[in-house]
């Protein structure tokens, strides 16, 4: 074990944090970046203080867990507090973004079915029965249909 770690003293961990943040690209998640991070670390201490003496593999190791484990609280902290009231936490969700807009419908609202154009797309609705070019206000969603109400002329 002491001839493969001082074989790569200088540049083992460089390689191994290297290929923790390339596995991070490749794999789904966000958990190698941290080991990554601490491996990188521990080689930066390495090529500076050198591997002789009081900072030998076993130190080295120790260290690694160390940081392993202070990088994964920090970045658990960081993703946390990221909030997903956004758009983008609702990215998946489009039609709920939509409620609380105007639109006008394009089709008229006859036995409670019509549709609106909205930005690039059209959406078929769900309400009571309006003429087409009616303002109406997307109250709610139910998958792709939208419920409006008529919006009321000020």
């Amino acid at each position: 074990m002491n001839t493969l770690v001082e074989a790569l003293s200088d540049y083992g961990w460089w390689i191994l944090g290297l290929v923790l943040l390339a596995l991070e690209v490749v794999l789904p998640g966000v958990y190698l970046l941290f080991f990554g991070i601490a491996a990188l670390i521990v080689g930066m201490n390495t090529l500076f203080l050198g591997t002789s003496g009081w900072f030998g593999w076993e130190q080295q190791v120790l260290a690694f867990v160390v940081l392993s484990a202070i990088s994964v609280y920090l970045g658990r902290r960081w993703y946390g507090s990221k909030s997903e009231a956004g758009e983008s936490g609702l990215l998946n969700r489009r039609t709920r973004r939509l409620i609380g807009r105007e639109a006008v419908l394009t089709q008229a609202i006859v036995n409670g079915r019509g549709r609106v154009a909205i930005e690039d797309s059209w959406w078929s609705v769900e309400g009571p029965d309006l003429p087409e070019a009616g303002r109406v206000r997307i109250i709610g969603a139910k998958g792709s249909v939208l419920t409006v109400e008529p919006v009321q002329p000020n």
